[in-house]
C-alpha cells in the first residue's frame, strides 16, 4: 500500500474538509482514516490516505493540494508514510 500522510492546518471556513476530500476523490485517492478538529476557529486535519490507484504522482499531488489549500485558506502538506514515520519517531 502506498501510504501519505496529508495535514491541513488553517483559519475555519466553510467547506474545506469538501475541498479537500473532493479533489482526493477526483484523482482515485482512498482516504483511510482521518483526524480533524477545531479550536479556538482554527482548523487542524490529518489524513491517511492510499495512493495506489491515484491518477497521479505523488509529487502533482502535493503540489496541486499546496496550491487548493493556498486558493481556501490554508496549508496543505504532504508527506510519504515511511518519511513521516522517521522524522516523528523518538
Amino acid at each position: 500500500m502506498n501510504k501519505t500522510i496529508i495535514t491541513v492546518v488553517g483559519k475555519d471556513t466553510v467547506g474545506i474538509i469538501a475541498k479537500i476530500c473532493t479533489y482526493l476523490a477526483d484523482n482515485r485517492v482512498n482516504i483511510l482514516d482521518i483526524s480533524q478538529t477545531i479550536v479556538q476557529g482554527f482548523f487542524n486535519m490529518m489524513m491517511i490516505v492510499d495512493m495506489d490507484d491515484s491518477v497521479k504522482q505523488f509529487g502533482e499531488l502535493s503540489d496541486e493540494l499546496a496550491q487548493l489549500g493556498d486558493e481556501i485558506g490554508v496549508k496543505v502538506k504532504c508527506q510519504r508514510e515511511e518519511i513521516f514515520t522517521k522524522m516523528h519517531r523518538i
